[in-house]
């Protein structure tokens, strides 16, 4: 089982930026992928960015691409993935979910991922 666990929701004006980061631990290496996913008031849950463990992929919908990064760090017995958010605006607005995934296909698919966070809430003001 892998576990992960949010941090950096909040509040933040138009044009503001964010950083989340997710922790994956238990038996991280059985992962390959992590990814983030978002969840707007009233919408299916959508893909958002995703890397690999060894942090030489990166995938990103065309909706942040310029405006997000995602990152990652290892050590023994964890691994952080960071989103650094900029440009917010009231449409990123959603429930932020970190997500973990053993399959080395699909990173922008949400079945790929069988290990979830609880999300963070992510308000862009206008």
């Amino acid at each position: 089982q892998v576990q992960l666990v949010e941090l950096g929701g909040g509040l933040v004006q138009a044009g503001g930026s964010l950083r989340l980061s997710c922790t994956a631990s238990g038996r991280i290496s059985s992962v390959y992928r992590m990814g983030w996913f978002r969840q707007a008031p009233g919408k299916e849950r959508d893909f958002v960015a995703s890397i690999t463990r060894s942090g030489g992929n990166t995938y990103y919908t065309d909706h942040v691409k310029g405006r997000f990064t995602i990152s990652r760090d290892n050590d023994n017995a964890k691994t952080t993935v960071y989103l650094q958010m900029h440009s917010l605006t009231p449409d990123d607005t959603a429930i932020y979910y970190c997500a973990a995934s053993t399959l080395m296909y699909n990173p922008m698919t949400e079945n790929a991922y069988g290990s979830w966070g609880q999300g963070t809430q992510v308000t862009g003001a206008s």
